[in-house]
């Protein structure tokens, strides 16, 4: 029986600095990934919320679409797509299904399912899915998961998941650590079903 790989799309598999160019150029900024500190973005505009709101609806089909798949990302899910089912669980709203799977096509990665469930609560379709382990980068998530469903969390470091993490949650820096920890971790944990 394959484990079942629970996977965030965004600042996980593609890059964390992904939406500052897009950011620089609306808002007339010189962000940098260092800067942002924290997940939400409208601190950083300095508009008011409706109007980040707005910009994002407008823009985000345009993001997702060209988005930069982060160092080594494909290279670990190739490795993985024989070990394990590849289920990627995105706050994204389900419209955009059709863009996000063409992008996986078109920087050819590897998957066996996609949901966007269009919130950032992941717990209950992670519990749904019945996944072995998750990958994010937003901090709180990455908490709730690693409690609720008492599965190991990837967090890939970045500037605005700083906060402690709870026994559960693994920080990793790129890919390649987080490979080399669940290639481990596959090799010494059997599936209890």
């Amino acid at each position: 029986m394959k484990r079942r790989f629970g996977i965030d799309i965004d600042g996980t598999v593609t890059r964390p600095d992904t939406f500052i160019p897009y950011l620089n150029k609306a808002f007339q900024l010189n962000l940098t990934l260092n800067d942002i500190t924290q997940y939400d973005f409208t601190p950083f505009v300095n508009v008011p919320k409706e109007t980040f709101a707005k910009w994002f609806l407008d823009n985000e089909s345009a993001i997702y679409a060209e988005s930069q798949v982060a160092e080594g990302a494909r290279e670990a899910l190739h490795h993985w797509v024989n070990a394990a089912d590849l289920f990627f669980i995105s706050a994204r709203n389900s419209r955009l299904h059709s863009i996000t799977e063409k992008w996986f096509t078109e920087n050819e990665l590897k998957y066996h399912h996609i949901e966007l469930i269009g919130s950032h609560d992941k717990v209950e379709t992670a519990k749904k899915l019945k996944v072995d382990i998750f990958f994010e980068d937003k901090h709180d998530n990455a908490v709730d998961i690693a409690e609720e469903c008492g599965i190991p969390v990837i967090l890939f470091n970045t500037p605005y998941n700083q906060d402690p993490i709870p026994d559960g949650v693994i920080r990793v820096n790129d890919w390649e650590e987080a490979k080399k920890w669940v290639d481990s971790w596959l090799h010494t944990t059997t599936i209890t079903g």
